[in-house]
């Protein structure tokens, strides 16, 4: 069995060891979560035979645990039109609604010619010598004032991060797709945005992903662009991009969890994506 989410178990997706969550042992994070939800809506975009659309807006509600459990993924078009398509999906557990999407496709077509500002900064991946391009899911890369590198516990500071991941599968057996790397990576916002040197305090209720156009294969970047926090409330933005620049941004609020706090420097990861304690 090869790195993967979840595994086909008929009707429904069970969830494997790669999909628990830091905050709970019982509970599936939030990159998983997202990559069985963007699967669905682009199984559901795929059966409408609409490859002349691609991925525009990503939301995902992050509105009740879910558990390592069998999930299913149910999906309605709301609306499909010449250049739109709209898919809502819900992830369900036990007969109930844990989190849900929605994925909002247009169709390409030119740009007009006009002169608009965008920024002159823009985020920079790792060097290949350091991160080769390749298909293999690997222990996430960080950057910070440390620079870039696999070691969690050297980025845990208040620097602006940013970090580099290659797509994992959301089904054993299947391949992970551009728009299923992106969904799932996405929840890593929260690394680049709510990380700071006491670990993750704060842990999120929701992604939202804007596109101007997929990245070229499964390997991309988020890069920290912005955070407000005020009242136990973060709002964190990201720019996401790949080796040819930016493709769109990632947006995302979370509450304050002090008491569960996320500690980077009381876990190690290894190349298979388990977890262990220093030293162990």
């Amino acid at each position: 069995m090869g790195l993967a989410f979840y595994r086909n178990d008929g009707a429904s997706l069970m969830p494997l060891g790669l999909s628990r969550s830091l905050w709970s042992k019982e509970q599936m994070h939030g990159v998983a979560i997202s990559a069985g939800l963007s699967r669905a809506a682009e199984g559901a975009l795929r059966d409408l035979g609409r490859d002349d659309l691609q991925p525009a807006r990503y939301t995902v509600d992050l509105f009740r645990p879910a558990m390592m459990t069998a999930s299913t993924f149910t999906t309605e078009v709301v609306r499909e039109g010449p250049r739109i398509c709209l898919v809502d999906v819900a992830m369900v557990q036990d007969g109930e609604r844990v989190a849900r999407a929605s994925a909002l496709f247009l169709k390409k077509g030119e740009t007009p010619a006009g002169e608009v500002w965008s920024p002159d900064e823009r985020p920079v991946p790792p060097p290949l010598d350091l991160a080769p391009e390749g298909t293999e899911p690997h222990i996430p890369f960080f950057h910070s004032s440390a620079g870039w590198s696999q070691d969690f516990r050297a980025h845990q500071n208040s620097s602006r991060k940013a970090t580099w991941q290659t797509g994992v599968p959301p089904v054993d057996g299947e391949e992970a797709t551009p728009f299923t790397a992106v969904a799932a990576i996405a929840d890593a916002t929260t690394m680049v945005t709510n990380w700071g040197s006491k670990g993750v305090e704060f842990i999120n209720t929701d992604i939202t992903v804007t596109l101007a156009r997929l990245p070229d294969g499964i390997q991309l970047g988020l890069s920290g662009l912005d955070r407000v926090v005020h009242d136990g409330i973060s709002v964190g933005t990201a720019t996401i991009f790949d080796r040819r620049g930016p493709i769109g941004t990632t947006v995302m609020t979370a509450i304050a969890n002090a008491k569960r706090t996320v500690d980077f420097d009381a876990i190690d990861y290894r190349e298979d994506g388990s977890r262990s304690s220093p030293g162990v």
